[in-house]
């Protein structure tokens, strides 16, 4: 191995190991994950408004419907409310079969439209008779106490909360679940588990997700409506966290199943438009919450947005990096029929990509560790693909980072196109839902 070889070994150990060290308080963070928060019965019943984006929706919104007319929640003190596009939607119809109320935003073009345009819809007095508005997706199928759960949530006092999200795909066949659709259900664990209820602790703003998302009134009266129109109004709503103050908790008692894409070019759109959605949200909040740091001096939360990303990226840059410098000596030794062809391929261009992979099949199992109930469906099979497919999943959102930073530079976005939604034959969705829950409820007492 010549020196050259050995130099670049050198600084790729180096600033890998730096990185890793910076990274260490997350690591340790990552116990939290096996930690649920405490539990709390409420006293009272509060009054919970659900909010269903719903455009162009009707063939699949059957299954959610079904799910609410089983809540065990008092009907009297939850509203179903529904915000489609056109007046002549089907699910218009639907909406007055379970007496759910029916919104009409003409001008929506986003998510973030819809919501504000309902929420522009109630009168004051409509929206101070509602304790706290939860957003559910209309692919969303909801467990059956999942309203009395967000109503035992309220018993802590945050602003924002996130509910449990587990596969809707794992409540049907086998045939509508896959690699693909495994992996991207993994996700909720290494954002909740891993991420959310360590930066509850240390009292930082939660990653967002919009769907299953709670918000008391009062948030709802600071932001006037729901002033979002990135392609992630979620995201953009933890930003608008670190300016306002708000406080957020995962709560994982209340379980909401959501649908995940089956195949790659379908989950490759969704996470090409999070992506972008994340780096517009940087793009129009960065000199903001730099300001308030500026004047009040940096929190955890602001700490985390500037840097906590940081370790990810230098690590995988250095080890890019060492790779295409190792295929480039390797071709170049090659060429001139010398043996450090072997070393350069072997040391810079396998072992840096082991490692990589290595370490993301770590935490790919530590994920799924921290929240087994949520893959009880799958084969002890499926469980080990998947294990063995994530760390490839993930390095995708390498390319998927630069091309979202281009889209935002460019103030363009991916195009809105139809979601493929999966068909469920047979029993309906929910009483599958219902069971899942009796079943869980029986192991838990079993354990006890």
């Amino acid at each position: 191995m010549n020196e050259i070889i050995f130099y670049i070994l050198v600084a790729y150990g180096a600033l890998a190991s730096f990185a890793f060290v910076m990274y260490l308080p997350k690591i340790f963070g990552m116990r939290y994950g096996f930690r649920k928060p405490p539990y709390k019965r409420a006293a009272e019943k509060r009054n919970i408004a659900v909010i269903i984006p719903a455009r162009r929706e009707s063939a699949i919104i059957g299954d959610l419907f079904a799910s609410l007319e089983r809540q065990t929640y008092d009907r009297a003190h939850f509203s179903v409310n529904v915000i489609v596009k056109d007046a002549d939607d089907p699910t218009i119809g639907l909406c007055e079969k379970i007496g759910a109320r029916a919104f009409v935003v003409s001008e929506q073009t986003c998510k973030g439209d819809a919501l504000d345009g309902f929420f522009h819809a109630l009168t004051k007095e409509e929206i101070a008779a509602f304790d706290a508005f939860v957003i559910v997706d209309a692919d969303a199928v909801l467990a059956p106490d999942y309203i009395a759960e967000l109503n035992n949530a309220l018993e802590h006092d945050y602003d924002i909360y996130l509910t449990r999200k587990f596969a809707k795909n794992y409540l049907g066949d086998r045939k509508n679940r896959s690699l693909f659709s495994n992996c991207s259900a993994l996700t909720w664990p290494m954002i909740d588990d891993l991420g959310n209820l360590y930066r509850m602790q240390k009292d930082m703003p939660l990653t967002l997700c919009g769907q299953g998302m709670m918000v008391r009134r009062k948030v709802i009266e600071t932001i006037g409506g729901w002033p979002y129109r990135t392609l992630t109004e979620d995201y953009e709503l933890k930003l608008d966290s670190l300016l306002h103050g708000f406080t957020s908790m995962f709560y994982p008692y209340a379980v909401i199943y959501t649908e995940e894409a089956l195949g790659h070019k379908e989950n490759f759109r969704r996470r090409m438009r999070w992506l972008t959605g994340y780096s517009q949200c940087d793009k129009k909040y960065k000199r903001q919450i730099r300001e308030k740091m500026k004047q009040e001096g940096a929190d955890r939360g602001i700490i985390e947005y500037f840097f906590g990303l940081f370790p990810l990226l230098l690590f995988a840059a250095t080890t890019i990096i060492t790779m295409l410098a190792g295929a480039g000596l390797a071709i170049y030794y090659a060429l001139a029929r010398d043996i450090n062809w072997f070393y350069a391929s072997w040391m810079l261009v396998f072992m840096p990509f082991w490692i990589m992979y290595l370490l993301l099949f770590i935490y790919s199992l530590i994920a799924m560790c921290s929240d087994l109930e949520a893959f009880r469906a799958l084969s002890k099979g499926e469980r080990f693909a998947m294990l063995l497919f994530n760390p490839l999943y993930l390095l995708e959102y390498i390319p998927l980072y630069i091309s979202s930073v281009h889209h935002a530079r460019k103030n363009t976005s991916p195009a809105w196109r139809e979601t493929e939604r999966l068909t469920y034959e047979g029993e309906d969705v929910a009483s599958r839902a219902a069971r899942a829950v009796c079943a869980e409820e029986d192991r838990e007492a079993d354990g006890s």
